[in-house]
């Protein structure tokens, strides 16, 4: 695959990403990154090494551009929380300098008006020099503090807020509200990349300072030194407060005479969580860290049993009023991510029962927790108060619609989802909900419809083009279907579902040695697939392989014991060998599955029967000639015939 790479992203001091632009003006990272260490060199983007991963398809949200450029034109409909990241227009190439000063406009304004005050001039834009010190510290940490990158959350921004609507010199917590793990977790020293202000507040330093010492008390964002210049600057800065002591220190013996204070107390480690980057640690220390500090490191997975789980605990503001929306928050962030599911439910359960808040998005988050937590019925009437609360939340009528959906309650389904659609039309996840809802319910061309509209809107969606291929292969169109499967694999060559379907289909098309190709990469993929390794086993068992077929079925009864198919064949395949009391004990697990299988009765009688044992298969035998599969009874019958005549 070959993506145009429209835009850069990052300086160039530790990193760079390469960031493609969409038909649908959405922008995705793609997986090569270029790292500045030794001189630079080409990598991976943190996440991709492993085989599960996003493809050409992470997002570039709000929150990346946030903080790496200047503010986008957002287009309507997609201003609201949890809305798909779209950008309309020409994107601005660059941080501006009202990421600082706050909007420039009336300050230009003014500057250009003969006989306007000096004052005026000053006063009509931000100085953070004439802001508290608190509030300088915030214009910075507004993008440079980051408790940690890896599920938790980090942060969230308050949902009344725009998305773009900070301004230099407000609380910083008016805006959004910053996360960590809970003490004692064993998180406690993590050296992350974007940890500059998290790290530096660890500090005696910073400290004892009074809250004195600032991020400008060191950094000069208008002039940034570099090598060598950099070491004395801020060496300089040091020495304006410990020159005396480390001179009576040198003088005593109690310290090396090498005058490079960064080294040693605030030294150069290579990330956590962005393993190609060495990066300094704004912790300053009184002795450097032991061990080799820029060690490569194996990138790290925090998801499912490594991920993190106990209380997710407020990090900044260091405090919060008791108000309603803060106490909401404080809920919101234990469920957000997953971190503390449990407990959190519980707490969020009880604040929007005692606060009953108006804004929608307290109910999608409790909603999308208990969804998460197995209790998609609890969920269901929480999602529904979401979308009553705002009737054109899009986000709440596509999550509503999902679990509907999911919860068999198709018409309803597409009702919500219709709704989605008219709400925000432009949506390609929408659409693809929708089709999958209309499938369900019969109206294949109305699926077929909405699926294809969801690929014209976003090419780059496998999902739409694998379902799509279900689509045309369940109407018999082969021919369209295997192109379908094949886009899909081409987007996402780790796509099982795609790979298992592609396959299903060439074993139909009597293309035997394609279709196992496929079958393998899908169980590659995904292992613990029995219905795809039930449906290699048939193409195994039809083409003579039959020591593998078996070895297939078992490991598909590992993965789903109750699989009455997988019984049923298995046990074909084992009377066939000769090994008839095996097989009787699969065909009798899947009549405990499914008693009204008349295969199964026929299967149990036939290898009854192979086992001497005539008057129990005679009474399968007779339930099989009694169902309601006319091979089957026609094979019942037959046998019965013939054991009639011993």
């Amino acid at each position: 695959m070959e993506k145009r790479i429209d835009y850069v992203m990052g300086s160039g001091n530790h990193a760079r990403a390469y960031l493609h632009r969409t038909a649908a003006n959405t922008l995705v990272e793609l997986p090569l990154a270029w790292y500045a260490e030794n001189g630079g060199y080409w990598a991976m983007n943190p996440g991709y090494d492993r085989p599960n991963h996003d493809g050409f398809r992470r997002p570039i949200t709000y929150d990346c551009m946030f903080c790496h450029n200047a503010y986008p034109e957002i287009p309507a409909g997609h201003e609201q929380p949890f809305a798909r990241p779209v950008y309309a227009g020409a994107l601005p190439e660059g941080i501006d300098c009202q990421r600082c000063h706050g909007p420039g406009d009336r300050h230009a304004q003014l500057a250009a008006t003969a006989g306007a005050r000096q004052q005026d001039i000053r006063n009509s834009i931000v100085d953070p020099a004439r802001l508290s010190p608190q509030r300088q510290m915030e214009v910075c940490m507004v993008c440079h503090l980051e408790t940690t990158s890896f599920p938790l959350p980090n942060a969230i921004q308050r949902y009344e807020r725009g998305l773009f609507s900070y301004q230099p010199g407000e609380p910083m917590g008016a805006f959004v509200l910053s996360f960590d793990h809970a003490a004692g977790a064993g998180r406690e020293d993590k050296f992350e990349l974007v940890s500059a202000a998290y790290r530096l507040r660890l500090s005696a330093c910073f400290l004892k300072s009074n809250g004195k010492m600032l991020c400008t008390t060191c950094h000069n964002p208008h002039d940034i030194p570099h090598a060598e210049e950099a070491k004395r600057h801020y060496t300089a800065v040091c020495r304006q407060c410990h020159a005396s002591a480390f001179n009576e220190q040198v003088e005593a013996g109690e310290h090396t005479r090498a005058a490079g204070c960064v080294d040693c107390h605030m030294p150069k480690r290579r990330t956590e969580d962005v393993v190609h980057v060495v990066a300094t640690d704004h912790y300053i220390q009184r002795r450097k860290p032991a061990g080799d500090l820029l060690a490569e490191r194996t990138e790290r997975q925090e998801t499912g049993a490594s991920a993190y789980r106990g209380p997710v605990v407020l990090y900044y503001p260091e405090t919060l009023s008791h108000t309603p929306e803060n106490d909401l928050y404080l809920a919101v962030a234990q469920v957000k991510q997953g971190s503390n599911l449990t407990d959190g439910i519980a707490q969020l359960t009880t604040a929007i029962e005692r606060y009953s808040p108006k804004r929608p998005e307290y109910y999608l988050e409790l909603a999308q927790a208990l969804e998460s937590n197995g209790q998609l019925a609890k969920a269901l009437p929480v999602y529904r108060e979401a979308v009553r609360r705002n009737p054109t939340f899009a986000a709440g009528l596509l999550k509503l619609g999902t679990a509907l959906r999911r919860s068999g309650q198709y018409p309803e389904a597409a009702e919500v989802l219709k709704r989605a659609a008219l709400v925000v039309p432009g949506d390609a996840l929408t659409w693809h909900e929708l089709g999958l809802t209309w499938r369900v319910l019969g109206r294949n061309a109305d699926a077929v419809a909405a699926i294809a509209r969801a690929i014209e809107l976003d090419p780059d969606l496998p999902e739409a083009h694998n379902n799509l291929g279900i689509l045309w292969l369940a109407g018999g169109e082969s021919s369209r279907a295997e192109p379908a499967f094949r886009e899909a694999i081409r987007i996402k060559p780790n796509y099982a579902d795609a790979h298992g379907n592609l396959a299903n289909l060439l074993v139909g098309a009597g293309r035997f040695g394609d279709a196992r190709d496929h079958f393998e990469i899908a169980l590659r993929l995904q292992p613990g697939d029995a219905a795809t390794r039930y449906n290699y086993a048939m193409l195994l068992g039809r083409t003579g392989h039959f020591d593998e077929a078996q070895r297939e079925l078992e490991a598909s009864l590992r993965a789903e014991p109750g699989f009455a198919g997988a019984h049923e064949l298995l046990g074909d395949l084992l009377i066939a060998r000769g090994q008839a009391q095996d097989a009787a004990s699969h065909y009798r697990e899947a009549l405990r599955v499914n008693p009204e299988s008349s295969r199964a009765q026929f299967g149990l009688g036939a290898a009854l029967a192979a086992a001497g044992d005539l008057s129990g298969a005679f009474v399968h035998l007779q339930k099989a000639a009694a169902g309601s599969d006319p091979v089957t009874r026609e094979k019942a019958a037959e046998l019965l015939r013939q054991l009639g005549k011993r």
